[in-house]
């Protein structure tokens, strides 16, 4: 699913490819792509990619969970996310000024740069691969302090998302090419006729209406 402010869109594929993506979202420059770290977005340039920070927190809690050496870099790197999303909701709700935000934002870059540093080098194999594997997309970090409207999370992909497999899981999903269409479009409707707030009946009559009348579709 690709969820913007003004629409939603499904798309159902048998795979969580790259081309799926590409065909999705389009490859243009100037729009920044919120996602979590799944290889399938590696074709996006760190600098139009905003990891996903609720990902990110998964991932430190993990390094905690695990114990041993990288314990203490888990703990350090949640606590940095804990600084991170107390700044974003001051900013979010008006409190703090954009321009001191991204002042905050540059000096907390540089100590979560430094705390994955210290996490890839450390004795614990598994934290250490997921340090340098973020590392590498470290830029893709920090997309929502640089572009106004972004969104330090995906949470809201991933609140369409739920809606969608429920669905599959309650229905068995698909079992055709017409029939992935129609589901994955009508999920799109519905998804986006609600951002809208616009009625779902009222919208698919109208656009059967001007199929019968062969008059120009609603938008």
């Amino acid at each position: 699913a690709v969820v913007t402010p003004l629409f939603t869109v499904f798309t159902t594929a048998k795979g969580r490819s790259g081309d799926v993506a590409k065909a999705l979202l389009g490859s243009e420059d100037d729009q920044v792509v919120g996602s979590d770290r799944f290889s399938a977005y590696d074709w996006i340039l760190a600098r139009w990619r905003q990891v996903c920070w609720a990902h990110l927190r998964r991932d430190f809690q993990a390094m905690i969970d695990r114990g041993g050496e990288g314990e203490a870099i888990g703990r350090r790197l949640l606590s940095l996310s804990n600084r991170l999303f107390r700044h974003w909701h001051r900013v979010r709700d008006g409190t703090l000024p954009w321009g001191p935000f991204q002042e905050r934002m540059g000096r907390l870059r540089r100590e979560v740069k430094h705390a994955l540093e210290d996490g890839s080098r450390c004795g614990c194999a598994k934290t250490a691969a997921t340090c340098f594997e973020i590392l590498k997309v470290e830029e893709g970090l920090w997309a929502f302090a640089r572009v106004k409207g972004i969104e330090p999370t995906n949470n809201a992909v991933e609140r369409a998302l739920r809606h969608a497999v429920l669905w599959r899981r309650i229905s068995g999903g698909t079992d055709s090419e017409r029939g992935s269409r129609f589901v994955e479009r009508m999920l799109s409707v519905v998804a986006t006729c609600r951002q809208q707030r616009r009625g779902v009946l009222e919208y698919l009559t109208r656009c059967h209406r001007a199929r019968l009348l062969k008059t120009e579709v609603p938008s």
